[in-house]
């Protein structure tokens, strides 16, 4: 299997929210030898977590509904997806944190029990972000504000609570689109199965 890779230059061209950068590049091939020199754009926004959250004590899940533009200005969608609470891992914070408080902020939940699911790429071709993919059960106590999301940051955030049968109606129906919240559905049916 092949391993090699040089990396011949990276560049920062683009540094905002999120940053791009252009990296020239060779690497092994299967059959042996070294590629010709490759040229590939990578959007680095970081790393995101993403969480199935479970009321266990009314059996649903809690997701949240938001508009994405980019699900939308292209006439390829309908702009306003249902997902999963979901967010960036900001500098110094660890994967667990994070979720913590994208449910809090999303969802108005603060749990105590996380486990982790799994973690990857969301399109490892032209991004190196990777999703870290949680379960995190939580119960009517466990309910401390609205959420909503963080206005200053532009959210509008519609919580939606849903039994989970429902949820994986509307996953195998096509009305949830996302694909964290696909994988994290699939994830739950298969541990009830």
């Amino acid at each position: 299997m092949p391993k090699k890779v040089e990396i011949l230059s990276l560049e920062r061209i683009f540094d905002r929210i999120f940053r791009i950068n252009e990296i020239r590049f060779r690497h092994e091939l299967f059959a042996g030898g070294m590629s010709d020199e490759l040229v590939r754009l990578d959007f680095d926004r970081g790393d995101s977590v993403a969480a199935v959250v479970h009321r266990t004590d009314t059996n649903t899940l809690i997701l949240i509904e938001q508009f994405r533009i980019s699900a939308y200005y292209k006439d390829n969608g309908p702009g306003w997806l249902l997902e999963l609470p979901a967010g960036v891992i900001d500098e110094g914070e660890n994967s667990a944190d994070a979720i913590r408080r994208e449910i809090e902020e999303e969802i108005g939940y603060r749990t105590s029990y996380l486990q982790p699911i799994h973690t990857f790429y969301v399109s490892p071709g032209g991004t190196s972000e990777r999703i870290i993919l949680f379960y995190a059960q939580v119960n009517a106590a466990q309910r401390v504000t609205r959420g909503g999301g963080v206005k200053a940051e532009g959210e509008d955030i519609r919580v939606l609570e849903i039994p989970v049968a429902e949820a994986f109606r509307r996953m195998d129906t096509g009305k949830i689109m996302d694909a964290k919240t696909i994988i994290g559905l699939q994830w739950l049916r298969a541990r009830q199965s």
